[in-house]
């Protein structure tokens, strides 16, 4: 199997977990009500810029991940629960584990891990500040 070497390696992770996420019964209507059909394309870039420096250290991404799912949580009437990050973490795992093997695999899984926490936690956060 192969490794992630390059930004099209992330690219190919990231087209084909979204495409499972656009797809899944819990996590596609959170997904398809926040990112309009046209912004896919754009939205998959930005992700990949986003993985990219994540397991690479390219440097490139401009964003706000924190800022973004608290928005999505508040465009969804606060629904978004621990269940949606434990799906998105087994679609994500499960992506990874059909295309690649070795370090940076196993990195993206752990910062993955990491990150689906956090944010949780600054939606709960987000809620109970207002």
């Amino acid at each position: 199997m192969k490794t992630i070497e390059s930004r099209s390696d992330i690219n190919l992770l990231v087209k084909k977990f979204y495409a499972k996420v656009r797809m899944d019964d819990l996590l596609g209507p959170v997904f398809n009500t926040i990112i309009p059909d046209e912004k896919w394309p754009a939205h998959l870039e930005k992700l990949t810029d986003f993985w990219e420096g994540a397991l690479l250290g390219v440097p490139g991404f401009r964003g706000n991940p924190i800022r973004a799912h608290q928005n999505a949580d508040a465009t969804m009437g606060n629904s978004i629960e621990q269940i949606h990050f434990s799906r998105w973490l087994h679609l994500w795992f499960e992506t990874i584990d059909s295309l690649y093997t070795g370090k940076i695999a196993q990195r993206a899984k752990d910062a993955a891990r990491v990150m689906s926490t956090g944010q949780y936690l600054a939606i709960w956060d987000a809620r109970n500040n207002k």
